[in-house]
């Protein structure tokens, strides 16, 4: 069993001091040391618009300053991961999701506004023929999933977490970021046992968007992307021996300047330090989990 030993774990973090972007350093000193939460508040609180939506290239493929659904997310992850849920940026957020949802309650992917902006090229709206964007359970699920898993009170979290549960009984083939957000869904809803219901249903499609091989090529999803946790919901997909092989090499991949790099394009020179910032505290995160980290 390999494990990341400390010259690692500095190696990792002296990565994260040179080129990480200020929110990954905040967080850092949060998740792996006693820092406050209100630092990553702050600069988290910079990100969002007067509108209430996040833009600025909190997701670094979207280098528009406008709101979108997909940094709402991460917004989210970050503040589950520090314990954020009371600050007055929810609220907000909630109130944007409310006016830049469809008919049926959910967020489309990304919203048209999005093509008057740089951006990765695979960021395309999915229009229907009146022009409005599609709503899609990627990212509805996440943001979903995290706002109720948190007891927010919303009007929109209703409507929308009715248009989940309508688009997952209407799965059966599924892409990876799909099962992403699927399982981001059902592992917080609150019906548990409609949860575990289709889960049991789609266990055999959201494993087959996984690549259980880890010399696999491209832009690819290990069994480490589905469940970071050893308590979470998808790990039942996966059998130990690939998990612990997972894990090995993921400690292996550590690059030489102390950095876990994309897997997959990096189309202009500052997301490959803003995505290796984001990634590599991910990694730690993992490892540590798993109890892969030694010391920490």
């Amino acid at each position: 069993m390999r494990t990341l030993d400390q010259n690692g774990f500095a190696a990792a973090r002296r990565y994260l001091s040179l080129n990480a972007r200020l929110l990954e350093r905040r967080r850092f000193d949060v998740v792996f040391g006693d820092g406050p939460r209100e630092p990553v508040l702050h600069v988290l609180r910079g990100y969002q618009n007067p509108d209430g939506g996040f833009g600025h290239a909190l997701e670094p493929d979207l280098r528009g300053d406008g709101s979108q659904p997909q940094p709402a997310e991460l917004a989210l992850w970050i503040l589950d991961e520090v314990g954020g849920f009371d600050d007055a940026m929810v609220a907000r957020l909630g109130d944007w999701l409310a006016a830049n949802s469809g008919d049926d309650g959910g967020v489309p992917f990304v919203l048209p506004s999005v093509t008057d902006t740089p951006r990765a090229p695979w960021w395309q709206p999915d229009q229907g023929p009146d022009g409005r964007a599609i709503s899609a359970i990627n990212p509805t699920g996440p943001i979903a999933g995290l706002l109720g898993e948190h007891g927010v009170e919303h009007p929109w979290l209703a409507r929308a977490t009715e248009f989940c549960w309508r688009t997952i009984a209407e799965l059966d083939d599924i892409s990876a970021y799909d099962a992403l957000a699927t399982l981001a869904f059902l592992e917080r809803a609150a019906d548990r046992q409609r949860a575990e219901a289709e889960f049991d249903r789609l266990a055999d499609a959201l494993l087959a968007t996984v690549a259980l091989d880890p010399d696999a090529e491209g832009h690819v999803h290990s069994p480490l992307d589905f469940a970071p946790r050893p308590d979470a919901m998808a790990r039942r997909l996966f059998r130990q021996a690939d998990v612990d092989r997972h894990l090995d090499v993921l400690v292996d991949r550590q690059q030489d300047d102390g950095s876990w790099a994309p897997n997959f394009l990096m189309w202009t020179p500052v997301v490959a330090t803003e995505w290796g910032g984001w990634l590599t505290l991910s990694t730690l995160k993992t490892l540590r989990a798993y109890g892969r980290v030694d010391g920490v």
